[in-house]
């Protein structure tokens, strides 16, 4: 049987044709696995779900945002809701991994960061 130009024989069975653009997966619903490990899982809670129109967002921070405070003005700097609802001085609650957060703490690739205001209960 003859091959199609740019198909290649993967373990003896199945043929596939290169593609240009085949390595570009950013359409797809779940990041292959090199690419979940190097970004960060953001979910946004109650006013915040609201003011920014999402749940949650996976994100590749520049690599000088390495702590919860850089997180948090790096994603102010997208202007609007987002510098009006993480503006210095307004009540944001953090939390790393589900663990409530610093400004200091550490965050790296694969930690889900949560973003809430502040609650009360009684």
């Amino acid at each position: 049987m003859a091959r199609r130009p740019g198909a290649a024989r993967i373990r003896g069975k199945l043929d596939c044709v290169a593609r240009p653009g085949a390595d570009d997966v950013s359409h797809l619903p779940f990041p292959m696995r090199d690419a979940a490990t190097a970004t960060l899982t953001l979910v946004y809670l109650a006013r915040l779900r609201e003011a920014f129109g999402t749940a949650s967002e996976r994100v590749l921070p520049p690599e000088g945002v390495t702590t919860v405070a850089a997180l948090r003005a790096w994603l102010a700097a997208r202007g609007g809701n987002w510098a009006t609802e993480l503006a210095p001085g307004r009540a944001v609650r953090i939390a790393v991994n589900h663990d409530l957060a610093l400004p200091d703490t550490p965050i790296g690739p694969g930690d889900e960061v949560a973003l809430f205001p502040p609650v009360t209960g009684g």
